[in-house]
């Protein structure tokens, strides 16, 4: 029991740990602090520990340590988390995937500092970390038993619900990738409107920036309607399963603030603690929708289900 409660403390620690890595990570490319430490890594400015401090070596410095800290922290859970829970099916697949994608996304910063990289394959590098902590948040949840607490097992899933969560949580990954793109490739106030990239010509976007711009905004505007319709199906039909009901509902509320702070971010030209909220929304929707497939891979089909209750009968 005592064994259960610090790995349940330490699952926490290295969930938040990956969510500030996302954030810092958010903040070097918004910051423009990437090359802060020069074409060194894992050192900065060719010292191990820099003398020269600027805020752009802060930031860059103090990412490579937060991320080299929780890497630990995610190496250890994994391995605990192997031996203490490993009978639950789940918990060596997301153990190795949160392990890989760290160390991925942090061999792809190491390459960008040391020998530069293209707009469209550092766009990459938000989403591979984001990757790994919702494997991190899932197994937190899994070390918490959250899905007995929910009693997922019992759970019946229509299988209308069950295909447009798996559509949505990878189209969810384009959007990701897309806003992604608009900060590596300077485009964030190329269109310094909204929704319109200028509010009363609804011409085609004129450049590649543009066409980021605006490609990321209509992608950003189809998730948020085919998040509502989903939270209004489930709204309709899963009242009596509340991790379900409630699961979409605040997914709809997440995917609404993602939307208006991203609106914000234009109109309040690029504030730093908006865009920042914004990272952080989207963060917790992926996570969100990824626990989704997971229920969605522990419930029942409601022709499963049927079944089962005609054998029953039988």
């Amino acid at each position: 029991m005592q064994q259960s409660k610090y790995l349940k403390w330490f699952a926490v620690a290295a969930t938040i740990g990956m969510l500030l890595i996302l954030l810092g990570g958010a903040l070097v490319t918004k910051t423009d602090s990437g090359m802060g430490c020069g074409r060194h890594w894992p050192g900065c400015n060719g010292q191990l520990i820099p003398d020269e401090i600027t805020k752009e070596v802060i930031i860059e410095f103090s990412h490579r340590l937060v991320t080299g800290t929780v890497g630990i922290l995610i190496l250890v859970l994994s391995v605990w988390s192997w031996r203490a829970i490993g009978h639950i099916r789940e918990t060596k697949f997301l153990s190795f995937m949160a392990l890989f994608f760290l160390i991925l996304q942090a061999l792809i910063g190491a390459a960008q500092v040391l020998w530069g990289q293209g707009d469209f394959i550092l766009a990459l590098h938000f989403g591979i970390s984001l990757i790994s902590f919702a494997s991190v948040l899932l197994l937190t949840l899994l070390v918490f038993e959250v899905d007995r607490k929910f009693d997922t097992e019992r759970m019946i899933i229509g299988k209308k619900l069950k295909w447009h969560t798996i559509g949505v949580t990878l189209y969810s990954y384009i959007v990701i990738y897309t806003g992604a793109l608009v900060r590596h490739t300077n485009s964030s106030l190329v269109c310094r409107d909204w929704p319109m990239c200028r509010n009363g010509d609804f011409g085609l976007p004129s450049n590649l920036y543009e066409w980021v711009q605006m490609g990321h905004r209509t992608a950003a505007a189809l998730i948020f309607v085919w998040i509502a319709y989903i939270a209004y199906h489930s709204y309709k039909n899963y009242k009596d399963q509340r991790v379900i009901y409630w699961g979409w509902i605040i997914a709809f509320i997440l995917v609404s603030l993602q939307v208006t702070s991203g609106a914000v971010v234009v109109l309040s030209r690029l504030n730093l603690m908006i865009a920042l909220l914004h990272s952080l929304f989207i963060s917790l929707l992926f996570g969100l929708l990824c626990y989704m497939i997971l229920l969605i891979s522990r419930g029942r089909t409601r022709k499963e289900e049927k079944k089962s209750a005609q054998r029953i009968f039988e």
